[in-house]
């Protein structure tokens, strides 16, 4: 029988509330309106009581009290107005009731929901206006025709509540009472209710009069509010001084901000970051310490006390221990706070990351670069050792002065290329060295002479005396011709012509007469590192990046069946 009455009561709470709130005022009516001291008084209110137990918006009705102590502050609370002897104790009752039944109203949305809050508001406000107030006067004498009103006209607000139609049942969500609204509406009360009974003594004026004109000052206190409330004339406002100590209470917001972006000017290692942004919120006078932790290590700082309050942001997570107990206002400001931490800590790992990643891209592009200058070299030596292996006695002499020719040549470019790995951040000017581009033509002639390729014959007289970055145009010509080359096996009989003039500071030109390039590779090839079966992929653009850097320009200049033709040229 017991859980059955529960079940339905916990159904009533959830399904019905506003049943509740209508079953309530009309007990505290019939408590009230024909006075307190009767026995029908105290039964009213003990069902009063109980009716409020349900509908009060602080906890859930239907849930269990866990604490001991908010079981004896309820109990405590109805055995006071249970043992009222005086129109005192219902005035403070009443006010409390405007203030929860007010602060209940902020969190609302339903319109009809909102208009049962209203009419409930209204009552109780008559209520405590018309028949208690008058009560708390020793000389003020019983109106019959007020007294009729009391006790019959506002009935109608309660029996409104209950009629109205709601719609259908619906499950009652939990609001949580806004304290300020609360605290507002009660603080009018009592000093509308104190104001009356004040001006009433003082001017000896009857009590309608004393209402209103205690009424009037109210109206034009809040009216002057309203008025300061919003910015004017230059003057920032209420509402913006407000919100200025409300951002500040408890934390210095700017200088937070201030040392929060001192500390990320300063520091560049994301957990050093961290633990001086912590020291400097330990400094706080309302924090004994706190612990945090992140995927590469943690800390702690301060002492635990008994009171803490935990944040979790981009992935570190940030215990608080606290002399108090925080508000939920100061909870909330803080957590915004600690997320703009949480925002630099991670700016510090993504700086971090691209510095690692730029480092592991430079060491990446450096060693392909150089592994291709390797390759060229093994390539000319693999060309004087197929020139060796078929040269017969009679070609000692020509052999000899090939070797004279070349093994310099190959051993200067080693040598640079073992510079490059001895201070790979050299300046890339200190690392140009310009030679003949006569001599320089002539030796890429003679290093190529064994592979069946085209020279052209330009008159290279205008040229003894010009200069060209060596390294550069060996790099070019090497990548390019060794990639004709390896196209070569497979395209049989491919013609591989290269030309050179001075035009330009020097102008380079490998073509050949085989297939067309993809079009996709095309558009890739010099300006990324593509895909490769024979090396890294990265040798063209490697080039490509070193001409840009002397001052030249490497370009696919045609690529159609035929004529697939590579240019090296000054950009100017």
């Amino acid at each position: 029988m017991n859980g059955k009455l529960s079940i339905n009561a916990q159904q009533l709470i959830v399904g019905r509330p506003h049943w509740l709130l209508a079953g309530m005022l009309l007990s505290l009516h019939f408590a009230l309106a024909w006075g307190v001291d009767g026995w029908w008084s105290s039964s009213a209110l003990l069902v009063h009581v109980g009716i409020f137990l349900l509908w009060q918006p602080l906890w859930r009705g239907e849930r269990e009290l866990g604490h001991w102590h908010l079981a004896w502050l309820l109990l405590g609370g109805g055995a006071l107005l249970l043992l009222w002897n005086n129109w005192w104790t219902p005035a403070l009752w009443l006010g409390v009731l405007v203030g929860l039944v007010g602060g209940d109203v902020a969190g609302m949305s339903g319109r009809r929901q909102r208009l049962g809050h209203l009419l409930a508001l209204l009552y109780l406000l008559a209520m405590l206006l018309l028949g208690v107030v008058p009560h708390l006067f020793a000389d003020v004498r019983g109106n019959p025709a007020l007294n009729l009103m009391v006790r019959y006209g506002l009935l109608v607000l309660p029996v409104l509540i209950a009629v109205l139609p709601w719609g259908k049942p619906q499950a009652r969500p939990f609001y949580a009472v806004d304290f300020f609204y609360s605290l507002m509406l009660f603080l009018l009360v009592v000093v509308l209710v104190l104001g009356s009974f004040a001006v009433k003594m003082i001017s000896q004026s009857n009590y309608p009069m004393a209402l209103a004109q205690t009424l009037v000052v109210i109206a034009g206190a809040l009216f002057a509010l309203s008025w300061l409330w919003n910015p004017h004339g230059g003057f920032a406002g209420g509402g913006q001084l407000m919100s200025r100590y409300l951002l500040s209470v408890g934390l210095p917001f700017e200088r937070w901000l201030r040392n929060l972006a001192t500390l990320a000017e300063q520091e560049r290692d994301a957990q050093e970051f961290l633990r001086l942004a912590f020291d400097d919120i330990a400094a706080l006078p309302w924090v004994t310490g706190g612990k945090w932790q992140t995927p590469s290590g943690g800390g702690v700082f301060g002492a635990v006390s008994k009171y803490s309050v935990e944040f979790t942001f981009h992935r570190v997570n940030l215990v608080l221990y606290t002399r108090w107990s925080l508000s939920p206002a100061l909870i909330l400001h803080i957590k915004l706070l600690t997320q703009l931490l949480g925002y630099f800590y991670q700016a510090k790992q993504r700086e971090q990351e691209q510095k690692y990643n730029a480092y592991m891209q430079a060491i990446f592009e450096t060693g392909a670069r150089l592994t291709h200058d390797v390759k060229n070299l093994l390539q000319s030596l693999k060309t004087l050792c197929a020139a060796v292996e078929s040269s017969d006695p009679a070609q000692a002499q020509a052999l000899q002065a090939l070797m004279q020719r070349q093994l310099p040549q190959i051993v200067q470019r080693l040598q640079l290329t073992l510079d490059k790995l001895k201070s790979p951040k050299a300046n890339a000017a200190e690392a140009v060295e310009r030679i003949s581009a006569r001599s320089w033509w002539e030796a890429l002639q003679q290093r190529y002479a064994q592979e069946r390729i085209e020279f052209g014959a330009y008159d290279m007289s205008a040229g003894k005396h010009i200069h060209i970055p060596g390294e550069l145009f060996d790099s070019a010509a090497d990548n390019l011709l060794q990639n004709a080359l390896v196209k070569r096996k497979v395209e049989r009989d491919l013609v591989i012509r290269v030309g050179f003039s001075c035009e330009g500071g020097g102008r380079l030109t490998v073509c050949d007469d085989g297939s067309a390039l993809d079009e996709v590779l095309a558009a890739r090839l010099l300006g990324s590192p593509v895909q490769s079966d024979s090396g890294l992929g990265i040798g063209l653009y490697q080039a490509g990046r070193l001409a840009r850097q002397a001052g030249y320009q490497l370009a696919l200049t045609s690529n159609r069946p035929g004529r697939v033709c590579f240019e090296l040229i000054g950009a100017s």
